[in-house]
This record gives structure tokens, sequence and C-alpha cells, in this order.
């Protein structure tokens, strides 16, 4: 198999607080289907992410806990986990706080060569946000 491409689907609960959420971490929404909508689409330069009203997979719990270290459970996160690459995880963590988003892990030099940050859709789906160390 040779995949040309790939899109996550989130099964979320509020078409509209997902697409506001996204918009937050300065996502665009893409388009939406039905009246009112049940799937739906946001992107972000070549990458989108569909959204599937109660369906298309799992939620998270949404607990407000990290997603690593000291009391946390990797394997409790039950919600979907997307690795996304950027330019700029210090940048991304500045307007996550400003934003007030559910940051799940702070902004880390990760043993792995991954400065990386976390943060938890409210439907416990976790965005897993990094760069890597010493990239240019």
């Amino acid at each position: 198999m040779y995949a040309k491409a790939m899109t996550p689907i989130l099964n979320v609960s509020d078409m509209q607080r997902s697409f506001a959420w996204f918009e937050k971490l300065g996502w665009r929404k893409c388009w939406d289907w039905g009246a009112p909508p049940t799937f739906g689409s946001v992107g972000s330069g070549e990458c989108e992410i569909f959204f599937c009203l109660n369906g298309q997979g799992g939620r998270g719990g949404g607990e407000r806990r990290p997603t690593f270290g000291p009391g946390a459970d990797e394997a409790a996160e039950t919600g979907v986990w997307i690795s996304v690459w950027v330019d700029d995880v210090d940048a991304v963590h500045q307007r996550c706080l400003e934003q007030g988003i559910d940051i799940a892990w702070p902004q880390t030099d990760m043993p792995w060569g991954v400065r990386e940050m976390h943060v938890r859709h409210p439907d416990g789906h976790v965005l897993r946000i990094g760069r890597g160390i010493g990239q240019t």
C-alpha cells in the first residue's frame, strides 16, 4: 500500500464548540455538512482534521490532568492523540495560554529529541505539538 494522504476523524460532542476550539489554535473551518451540521473539517497549512458528531471513534474523558509526568496515565486517555509538527512550540504555548486552552503537558525538551507540549480538546482528544530539537 502507498498512502497518499491521511485525515484523522474526531468523534465530537459539539460541532460548533470544536470549530471554535481549533480556531483558538489558529486553524480555520474548512467546511461542514448537514443541517444542522454532523460532519465537517478544520485545516491548517496542508493538514486537515474531520469531525463527526457523536460517531466514528471514541472520545476521551476530558479530565484536567497531565498527559505525561507524575499523576498521569497515558493509557487512560481514550480519545485520539494526534502529533502536530510546528515551527515554534513556544509560540503555540503562548497562544494557548492567551486563549485559555487546556494545556495537558507544558512545552518540554523531551529525551527523544523533540520539544513538545500537549493540549486537550474538550472531548478529550490530545494534540501533541512538537518540533525536533535543533531543527532550523
